[in-house]
């Protein structure tokens, strides 16, 4: 039997996060589900009827919006704070690295792994002094195996599993478990945000690739699970006495992990570049003859 726990969930506004905020409400837990949507959030709170799931609006890359968040949370819950933090928020950014520019490099930093460490910092004191908590940080198998055309989105999952490691050992005198959760193809928005930003654009020395975008995302939606693929392993890391340190999700994502692992990187690398079009003969096609006869 698990005990009710008061549980943060980040990024709740849609996809894992808002999945995980229900299923959590429903398993008797108190949900205090945080995103940046406030429209979304009320059309949450609306589905969670009847069950203990609170919303606040919380953008985890500014300083004073996760400060109120926490104080908001401290007085709802007469200074005892939560249980659980599970660290959702996040986004894919695709595109050849070369093209992705400074800016947004660094806001893809800033929500996958600066607001991440920045909600972690701040709830985590209450559970350290009460020698009990759990961080939950969802990475992604991106953070184990790299895609071309997601490199600047996997070196983020690559920092959260590396940070993760760290903050694993680090509390474990605290009685504060870290657990990582990796997803493979989910059915939520990410497809659809992550590929936007890969645009057809005929003057870029990436063209071939990037005109077969729309075969990529229909690789990603053909694979896709349900959300509770994954919400189920955070459950199970928020319940569990004795939690796995990570958990892979789907299954089969598992077996490509492990699959990767044994075949020579040339091969993974070229499989990789046959899956996203970068192979020379998509990016360097033969010239069409002129059949018209020569004068």
């Amino acid at each position: 039997m698990h005990r009710n726990q008061i549980v943060l969930v980040t990024g709740a506004t849609s996809g894992i996060g808002r999945a995980t905020a229900l299923d959590l409400a429903r398993a008797g837990h108190r949900v205090f589900a945080t995103g940046r949507r406030e429209r979304a959030l009320e059309s949450l709170k609306t589905e969670a009827a009847g069950l203990q799931l609170e919303t606040i609006v919380m953008d985890v890359t500014k300083a004073e919006s996760i400060a109120a968040a926490k104080a908001e949370i401290d007085e709802r819950t007469s200074g005892h704070g939560v249980d659980a933090v599970v660290n959702n928020a996040g986004f894919g950014l695709g595109g050849p690295l070369e093209e992705i520019s400074d800016e947004a490099l660094r806001g893809q930093y800033e929500t996958n792994v600066f607001g991440l460490m920045a909600v972690t910092r701040a709830f985590l004191p209450k559970m350290r002094e009460r020698r009990h908590g759990r961080i939950i940080n969802v990475s992604s198998v991106g953070g184990r195996v790299t895609l071309p055309m997601l490199g600047a989105y996997n070196s983020t999952k690559y920092a959260v599993e590396s940070l993760s490691d760290a903050l694993r050992v680090e509390l474990r005198p605290f009685g504060v478990k870290v657990v990582i959760i990796e997803p493979g193809s989910i059915a939520t928005e990410f497809a659809e945000v992550a590929m936007s930003s890969v645009e057809s654009n005929s003057a870029s020395p990436y063209a071939g690739a990037l005109a077969d975008a729309a075969k990529l995302r229909a690789m990603f939606d053909n694979t896709a699970v349900a959300p509770r693929h994954v919400t189920s392993a955070i459950l199970k890391a928020v319940q569990s006495a004795r939690p796995a340190a990570r958990y892979v999700r789907p299954w089969r994502t598992y077996m490509m992990l492990v699959i990767a692992s044994l075949l020579p990187t040339s091969w993974v690398d070229a499989l990789l570049g046959r899956m996203t079009g970068l192979t020379k003969a998509k990016l360097f096609p033969a010239p069409r003859l002129d059949p018209s006869p020569s004068p």
